[in-house]
């Protein structure tokens, strides 16, 4: 029966060429399980290649961020979502990846499953220059040093205290807060420091108002404090987040120190040695 041997032919080679058109598209769909696809190491992706960061360089970059489950972490360029995943199931975060191949994020998708961390990790798949984050209290990245640079504007007006951790290159001349090495591997710390460059004045002082006038290099800060006529250069000012903190000297020569919290235009804190619940307000120039 020539007829149906070859019937029966032609309906086998329809059914591979859709089990192949099938297995194409859930290679390409996002939403497709795809149990096949595995990433390589050193394969290209969007501007990067892919190399996963290592366990123990993550478990140090988490804790330098001090990272806790009141975070909400977003790993950009996640890749196979190891850090998403570790955030959430050693330190108790919500996470979120945001990974441009569908593939890899599927595959990162898997691995959360596989960890039973669904109501904890999420993966998206997107654009990092497209896709929101703002809502990060803590940013991790591995990505090239020029990629690293054009999301620094964006990283730099998010909320002051978000803690930024990359692995391998820095932020140009953004100095880091701290450098953490595990075996051949190095990634750099950072905190959001807030706005405090420009002119102030102190309330709550005697002798007052004063005039504070700062200056600000990212989290590198100094300025003078003028009171009753008389100029004075801050000593150990520090900027940590929205925490601020800088000594000064009155006319019988006793040291005071102020500490407080920046919150936009406005200064709140106190200064030790007698002076309490000292607010600064002013507008920077």
């Amino acid at each position: 029966m020539p007829t149906m041997r070859f019937f029966m032919a032609t309906l086998m080679a329809c059914s591979m060429s859709l089990a192949q058109a099938s297995s194409t598209a859930a290679s390409t769909d996002p939403k497709s399980p795809n149990t096949a696809y595995e990433p390589i190491r050193g394969q290209a992706g969007k501007d990067v290649i892919w190399i996963p960061t290592p366990e123990g360089l993550i478990d140090k970059m988490l804790t330098a961020a001090k990272v806790t489950e009141q975070d909400r972490l977003f790993d950009l360029g996640s890749g196979d979502g190891i850090i998403a995943i570790t955030a959430a199931r050693k330190f108790g975060a919500q996470s979120v990846g945001i990974e441009y191949n569908p593939d890899m994020a599927q595959f990162a998708r898997r691995k959360v499953n596989e960890a039973g961390l669904n109501n904890k990790v999420r993966i998206i798949t997107g654009d990092i220059f497209k896709e929101d984050f703002t809502s990060a209290t803590v940013v991790t990245l591995y990505l090239m040093p020029h990629l690293n640079l054009q999301l620094r504007p964006t990283l730099l007006k998010m909320k002051p205290g978000t803690r930024v951790v990359s692995h391998a290159f820095t932020m140009g001349d953004w100095e880091p807060d701290e450098t953490m090495q595990h075996e051949y591997s190095r990634a750099y710390y950072w905190m959001v420091p807030a706005q405090v460059a420009g002119d102030w004045v102190i309330t709550g002082l005697e002798g007052g108002p004063v005039r504070l006038r700062m200056n600000q290099t990212f989290q590198h800060i100094g300025g003078t404090m003028t009171r009753g006529g008389v100029t004075q250069a801050l000593m150990g000012a520090r900027l940590q987040g929205e925490e601020l903190k800088f000594r000064f000297s009155t006319p019988d020569q006793t040291v005071h120190t102020f500490t407080g919290k920046v919150e936009g235009k406005r200064m709140t804190g106190s200064v030790s040695s007698g002076f309490t619940n000292a607010s600064i307000e002013g507008v920077r120039q």
